[in-house]
């Protein structure tokens, strides 16, 4: 059956599946950590710098383009080493995971000391805790090693594989610093966890795509043909009104890792990209886009439902774009 004559069809906006629509605490998101087989850390806060496109051999299976030149936006992160400063236990409970403990660093740098107050005694080492039923490490993010004028953030990462393997990875790399290329490689599928662009009070138009009316409508054009009925007088939260738009935690599942670079020199741009700046250290070249403005940090997670139409070897990348201020380089 087609459509009317006139009438353009388009999805359900304003899910009522993000709700309530209201500003996050902080900016950056809280992250579900799910079990791995592989040992290591199971994601990596980057930093978003820009977007550009690249041209690619085509690999997918199946694809009408396989093996032909193809161009992809990507967009660029910047990921400098964090620093493990702590270790939290915890033990299953019926109402969830609890707290049972932690081992926090005695020797904080400067940046870490803008952000908290470590503990100054001498405490209970990662050995003495034996009662507990899963483990995660504590880090400290270092944007300043990549010239980003932030505060330091302190969150928790995730581990995967057994008990003994997450004690073990953390007792190793306990107040040392941890690469993008230790936890990340070429081809992998990572969920991005992070804060969205901020737009203020928005109203339902604009908010959650309610159609315009005539305009010989009565009281409002840009509204809610009625809120409610005369009967019960209550208003339900279903209703599309105006309120905070943006600045709200999202995840986007199966982001396909291009390229992960520690050479500057092969993406930056004369004069840096603008709202960002030049980049500085490992970058990495995520395929499409990824919510949030410039230089917020967002979360890498290794994938929790990898899809198997994507390869797990990466494109071969024939051309970068580079001419935001010059000319192209190969």
């Amino acid at each position: 059956m087609g459509h009317k004559v006139g009438y353009t069809h388009r999805p359900h906006r304003s899910s009522l599946g993000f709700w309530p629509r209201v500003r996050a605490k902080r900016p950056y998101p809280r992250v579900h950590w799910k079990e791995l087989p592989e040992p290591g850390c199971a994601g990596f806060p980057v930093y978003k710098a820009g977007m550009t496109h690249v041209t690619i051999i085509d690999n997918l299976k199946g694809s009408p383009t396989k093996g032909k030149k193809v161009s992809t936006p990507v967009t660029i992160v910047e990921a400098p080493p964090f620093k493990i400063i702590g270790v939290r236990f915890y033990k299953n409970t019926p109402y969830g995971k609890k707290c049972v403990g932690e081992v926090i660093t005695r020797n904080p740098n400067k940046h870490l000391k803008r952000k908290m107050t470590t503990p100054k005694k001498e405490g209970k080492k990662i050995d003495d805790f034996s009662n507990y039923d899963d483990l995660t490490i504590i880090i400290q993010t270092q944007p300043h090693l990549i010239k980003l004028k932030k505060t330091p953030e302190v969150l928790e990462i995730g581990l995967g594989g057994s008990l003994d393997d997450k004690k073990a990875y953390a007792k190793e790399h306990f107040e040392k610093e941890v690469k993008i290329l230790e936890v990340l490689k070429e081809g992998m599928l990572v969920d991005t966890n992070g804060i969205t662009t901020g737009k203020g009070t928005q109203g339902s138009v604009k908010r959650h795509g309610v159609t315009i009316r005539q305009h010989k409508s009565e009281k409002t054009k840009r509204g809610s043909g009625t809120l409610a009925p005369e009967c019960p007088k209550k208003v339900a939260w279903q209703v599309p009104q105006f309120g905070q738009m943006g600045y709200q935690t999202r995840v986007e599942f199966n982001k396909w890792v291009l390229k992960i670079g520690d050479n500057p020199e092969d993406i930056n741009v004369k004069g840096g990209f603008k709202g960002y700046g030049v980049v500085h250290g490992d970058f990495l070249l995520i395929k499409g886009s990824i919510i949030g403005p410039k230089k917020r940090m967002i979360i890498l997670r290794k994938a929790i439902r990898p899809s198997d139409k994507i390869p797990k070897v990466p494109p071969q990348i024939k051309y970068t774009s580079l001419t935001s201020n010059q000319g192209a380089r190969k």
